[in-house]
């Protein structure tokens, strides 16, 4: 099973916040993916994944806002598909109403970014959202939505911030998008430490050098179990993320440089992050398929791919 943990669909840039959206259009569209979060072009990215999740979003700080009234929408359309996150913003004075409303839409799990909004990651405001979770099992997500903004305090963003949360709320299941960048060191040390805390390899698909040096030392560090595979929709799409998995060794043959098993990138795109999140969701294992017509020509591709890997052919 394939689940895409991290992807955002939105009906105008505008509610990405103001500046935000000023720099998106300021640049060219290739920077950026394809620009295009409507929900067409997310049902035809997702598929070649057997389910998503949906992330709302707001941010007091940045007048922004992807409400969850369109996630819980959107997910209504196709609920064996797509999983809502809520976006709440632990700084607004409702911040546990939000959440309360996100519960009765269905949205199953909560999606914070404390360098957008503006807040330390133990503030006292943010922790009674987590104690929350924690009473509802709903996994948090940490997300720090690019392209940052003037006013996105950086210093909140960091990894390790979430070590002492983590002291406090063991049973909180935590995951860290883009695998913390830039500290993904320090994301790697807390994977190690606390046994429910995840990151997802989203953005970091998109730059394979990154990539590469990113899952050697996750390898080292023993977590690559504790990675989930994330698209970071629609700024990448998940095809080209997990084709940059399968071919991340290529910068390694011909040379003395290690290389990442098969096994574990492929443990990363078809690990189960719904079971591992506690995630209940009715969602349809496409690899349960009885004829290898009927699989995605991207599975047949990376199939083929690892057949040519395994017959030392290159894959470059």
């Amino acid at each position: 099973m394939i689940i895409d943990v991290n992807t955002r669909i939105w009906t105008s840039l505008d509610q990405l916040g103001r500046e935000t959206a000023s720099r998106i259009r300021a640049q060219k569209t290739e920077r950026w993916g394809q620009a295009d979060a409507s929900l067409p072009a997310h049902e035809q990215a997702m598929s070649c994944v057997d389910g998503a999740l949906v992330f709302g979003y707001r941010s007091e700080l940045q007048q922004a806002e992807i409400p969850n009234e369109l996630v819980a929408e959107i997910v209504a359309k196709n609920p064996r598909r797509r999983i809502g996150i809520a976006g709440i913003d632990p700084m607004s004075p409702d911040s546990l109403l939000q959440l309360e409303h996100a519960i009765s839409l269905g949205l199953q799990g909560v999606t914070i970014s404390p360098s957008t909004q503006g807040f330390h990651p133990s503030h006292s405001s943010a922790m009674r959202i987590y104690d929350r979770c924690v009473e509802l099992s709903l996994p948090l997500f940490v997300t720090m939505p690019y392209p940052l903004t003037t006013d996105s305090v950086l210093e909140f963003g960091r990894p390790l911030l979430w070590d002492e949360i983590m002291r406090t709320l063991p049973d909180l299941r935590l995951v860290l998008s883009q695998m913390g960048q830039p500290w993904i060191d320090e994301t790697l040390v807390l994977l190690s430490k606390h046994d429910h805390v995840y990151a997802d390899i989203s953005g970091v698909a998109s730059r394979p050098w990154q990539l590469y040096n990113a899952l050697l030392s996750a390898t080292e560090y023993q977590v690559m179990d504790k990675l989930l595979f994330g698209s970071g929709f629609p700024y990448e799409l998940p095809e080209k993320a997990i084709e940059l998995l399968y071919t991340v060794n290529a910068f390694s043959q011909g040379t003395q440089l290690p290389s990442i098993p098969r096994s574990q990138i492929r443990g990363i795109v078809e690990r189960n992050s719904l079971e591992c999140l506690g995630i209940e969701a009715e969602i349809t294992d496409l690899k349960q398929a009885d004829d290898v017509q009927t699989m995605l020509p991207t599975e047949i591709e990376y199939l083929a791919g690892e057949m040519s890997i395994k017959s030392g052919e290159s894959i470059g």
